[in-house]
């Protein structure tokens, strides 16, 4: 499990609070565990969240076909590689965003997205609030 992830779950445990937390990327962090090609792509994506990421490279990557890592990124975890990238991208942005006061475009860059704006959209879309409202939390 990585330190963000591993930070909100601890929280979570230690103080009661009834704002919306990560348990929504520390679960399918968990599940990744079970099985190798999963947890390995996890541990791949997590190094270069920073840079562009292709389904394609990260299947040779870990010595896998391009198919043979969708259909277990699927199986497992019930959503597409390029969905679970954007997962962990919000995740470690949304960490970013609590942990520091980095201005939204160095954590979007930070997270691999060339864009603030790009980030602000997933952001609202995944998590229902602002970069702005995370930041306050």
């Amino acid at each position: 499990m990585s330190s963000p992830a591993l930070a909100d779950l601890i929280a979570r445990y230690l103080v009661v609070d009834e704002r919306p937390s990560q348990s929504a990327y520390t679960i399918p962090s968990a599940l990744a565990q079970a099985d190798p090609t999963v947890a390995a792509f996890e541990r791949w994506v997590r190094l270069r969240l920073h840079e562009p990421i292709g389904i394609a490279e990260a299947a040779r990557a870990l010595g896998v076909g391009e198919r043979t890592l969708q259909r277990a990124v699927r199986r497992v975890l019930g959503v597409s590689p390029v969905r679970f990238v954007q997962d962990l991208r919000v995740e470690q942005a949304t960490h970013l965003l609590r942990t520091t006061d980095l201005p939204v475009g160095v954590v979007a860059r930070r997270v691999g997205y060339e864009h603030a704006a790009t980030l602000r959209a997933l952001l609202r879309e995944r998590t229902g609030a602002t970069a702005r409202a995370l930041r306050g939390r």
